[in-house]
């Protein structure tokens, strides 16, 4: 007999890829999404699909409706860092107060594994590459919210048993990210501009380093982790290895799209400047595997991308603070 789980953020980038992996894998997979984020085109439709809002502890509850559950896969957020300093209430129900209502739920109905997808952000400003055994340091609001849940998964552990595997990925793109969201996903969003034939904005010097990771390179591991042996109750940074800086980025979306270089500066903002992590760990308990270079990756995106079309970005409606808010956000 099959797996039960449960897979939420199902409708958003990272969990509809989850969702399918786990499908493929033999698993009977219920998927939720409160689509505020994500697109229902992107949910499998050998999934069940149950829409609404893990905040809401009824409808959390609910969802068991529909189980039991031998795991969860938790990848429902709003991964916004530097947003998340301007929208602080929404950042911790969405991200901390929704993970709760899961893992009571998890320890009452005795989920065998909860997969629970953290952040590098959760580091801060510590030494490159980012190793698990630094102490975390998050500095922004959602890399505090997601320390937080990986906190409280360990101290659910320790009293009730409920076993869990945190991944921290880092700057995850390829087909099905949303495009219109111009808070996040650089990307995205330099693809989006230059569909349009507009600039690419790039906040400061453009040097800021990161490890910019395919969505192939993510999703397969984290589908297949409950069933991995010394993976339960341990804790992998998960994503690609090179560090590119975001003007190296734009030069390669440009040349994807067949477009010269169009980037505009505009002022710094509160961000870390490198970030990219170590994978020996991922590599000894999951095995070695050939990433998706950047190349490679972002011409799969151009692709899905131009069949798409260009999006209008979206506005994120309920800014809570404005002091200090970068001008072209405001």
């Amino acid at each position: 007999m099959s797996k039960k789980v449960l897979v939420t953020g199902a409708a958003g980038f990272i969990g509809s890829h989850v969702t399918d992996h786990c499908l493929a894998l033999g698993m009977n997979v219920v998927a939720t999404d409160d689509l505020s984020g994500g697109f229902i085109e992107n949910v499998n439709p050998r999934a069940t699909w149950i829409q609404g809002d893990i905040r809401d502890a009824q409808f959390a509850e609910s969802l068991w409706q529909h189980g039991p559950y031998d795991c969860v896969y938790h990848l429902a957020a709003y991964a916004a860092e530097g947003l998340s300093h301007f929208i602080r209430h929404y950042n911790y129900s969405t991200n901390l107060l929704g993970s709760i209502n899961l893992i009571n739920l998890a320890v009452r109905h005795k989920v065998t594994c909860f997969v629970f997808t953290s952040s590098i952000a959760v580091y801060g400003r510590n030494q490159v590459p980012m190793t698990e055994d630094l102490v975390p340091q998050p500095e922004d609001p959602y890399g505090i919210s997601k320390y937080a849940v990986e906190l409280d998964l360990k101290a659910a552990h320790e009293l009730f048993g409920l076993n869990s595997i945190i991944f921290r990925p880092h700057n995850v793109y390829g087909e099905r990210q949303n495009i219109a969201d111009k808070y996040r996903n650089v990307i995205g969003i330099f693809m989006n501009q230059t569909l349009k034939g507009e600039a690419m904005p790039v906040f400061g010097d453009g040097l800021q380093t990161r490890a910019f990771s395919h969505i192939d390179d993510v999703a397969p591991i984290i589908a297949r982790a409950p069933g991995v042996p010394g993976a339960m109750n341990e804790t992998f940074n998960i994503g690609a290895d090179t560090p590119y800086s975001i003007l190296a980025l734009a030069n390669e979306v440009a040349t994807a799209f067949g477009a010269p270089p169009n980037v505009l500066h505009l002022p710094a903002r509160n961000e870390v400047v490198h970030a990219f992590s170590d994978h020996s760990k991922l590599s000894r308990v999951f095995g070695k595997t050939d990433p998706v270079s950047l190349r490679d990756g972002i011409a799969r995106m151009a692709a899905w991308v131009k069949s798409r079309g260009p999006a209008r970005p979206v506005e994120f409606k309920n800014i809570e603070i404005r002091e200090k808010l970068p001008p072209s956000w405001a």
